[in-house]
C-alpha cells in the first residue's frame, strides 16, 4: 500500500473519502509489467450530463468503453476498471510513435460537458441541449486552434482531484507522461480542452518529479545536473523522435539545465539540445 495526498491504492484500487467502485467488464487485460506499464495518464471529459449517466454508459457491455476513473462535479471518484488492467478510453491514438494509448495508459475521465454553443438567446448550449451561465462558462482557445470558443467550465473540487489522483498515481507507478485526448488523437478529439489546466498538472506534478534540485545558499535552484549515463544523445526536441545533435555526452560531463518538458530537460553543454532527465542527476 502506497500514500499519497488524501489517497491510497491497494491492489490497484484507488481508496479514499471521496472514492466509490462500481466495476465495469469493459476492460482489456492486465498491462504487460515486463514493459514498466502503464506509464501515461490521459486526461478526458465525459461530454455528458452527469457524472451517474458517464458511469451508465462506461459499464453497459454494449457499448465497450470505459475509463478507470470517473471525476465528479464535487470531486468524489468513481473507479470502473483497476489500475493494472487496460480500459477502454483513448481510441484510435499515437504518441511518439505509440499507437493504441489504451495498451500504456490510464484513462481519467471528468464529468463536463465540453464545448458549448451560444443560441439567439444568448443561452451556452450543449450538445444533448442543456443551457449553462455564470461561472460554468469558460471562454478560450483550445491547443489545437486558433480561435476562442465556450466550454463548459471544469469546478475547483474537481481539478483538486483530478491533481490529488495524479499524484497519487505518479508516487505508485512509473508514470512519465500526463496527456489529453486531444494531444494523443488530435483532429478527433478535442479534451479535456482549454478549461482544464493540463499544462499546469504536467509542470507541477512531473517537473518537480524530475527536477531533484537542492537549493542553493540565497535560495535560487542550482541548475547544474551530471550525465549517469555511458554516453547520452543530444537531440533537437523534447522526444525521442527528434534527431540527435551533435556528439553525445559521456558520463560525468556536467551541464546546464535550462526547461523541462514531459520528462526531457534543455540543456547547455557544447550544444544546446534536449536530453532525457532520467539520465541525470
Amino acid at each position: 500500500m502506497v500514500v499519497a495526498s488524501n489517497l491510497l491504492i491497494n491492489q490497484h484500487l484507488l481508496l479514499g473519502k471521496a472514492v466509490s467502485q462500481v466495476p465495469s467488464t469493459n476492460h482489456g487485460n492486465h498491462f504487460s509489467t515486463d514493459n514498466q506499464l502503464p506509464d501515461t495518464v490521459i486526461i478526458h471529459y465525459t461530454a455528458g450530463s452527469s457524472l451517474d449517466s458517464a458511469v451508465t454508459t462506461m459499464c453497459d457491455p454494449n457499448n465497450r468503453v470505459s475509463a478507470h476513473i470517473v471525476v465528479g462535479r464535487n470531486g468524489e471518484m468513481v473507479q470502473l476498471v483497476p489500475f493494472n488492467h487496460v480500459a477502454w478510453h483513448a481510441g484510435k491514438s499515437e504518441w511518439r510513435g505509440r499507437t493504441g494509448l489504451n495498451q500504456y495508459s490510464i484513462g481519467i475521465e471528468i464529468d463536463n460537458a465540453g464545448p458549448l454553443s451560444m443560441n439567439d438567446d444568448g443561452q451556452y448550449l450543449s450538445w444533448f441541449n442543456r443551457a449553462y451561465s455564470g461561472q460554468s462558462i469558460f471562454k478560450g482557445i483550445h491547443r489545437n486552434e486558433t480561435e476562442p470558443s465556450y466550454w463548459h467550465a471544469y469546478t475547483e473540487p474537481q481539478i483538486r482531484a483530478v491533481f490529488s489522483l495524479c499524484q497519487t498515481l505518479i508516487h505508485v507507478y512509473p508514470i512519465k507522461h500526463v496527456l489529453g485526448h486531444e494531444e494523443v488523437s488530435p483532429g478527433r478529439k478535442r479534451d479535456p480542452g482549454p478549461a482544464f489546466p493540463l499544462d499546469k498538472l504536467r509542470s507541477t506534478l512531473l517537473d518537480s518529479r524530475d527536477s531533484n534540485e537542492a537549493p542553493s545558499h540565497d535560495g535560487a535552484v542550482l541548475n547544474r545536473r551530471v550525465v549517469t549515463a555511458p554516453k547520452l544523445n543530444i537531440r533537437g526536441g523534447a522526444g525521442v523522435q527528434y534527431p540527435a545533435i551533435g556528439a553525445p555526452l559521456l558520463g560525468g560531463t556536467a551541464v546546464k539545465v535550462l526547461e523541462r518538458k514531459d520528462g526531457w530537460v534543455k540543456v547547455e553543454q557544447s550544444v544546446t539540445g534536449w536530453v532525457s532527465s532520467r539520465y541525470l542527476k
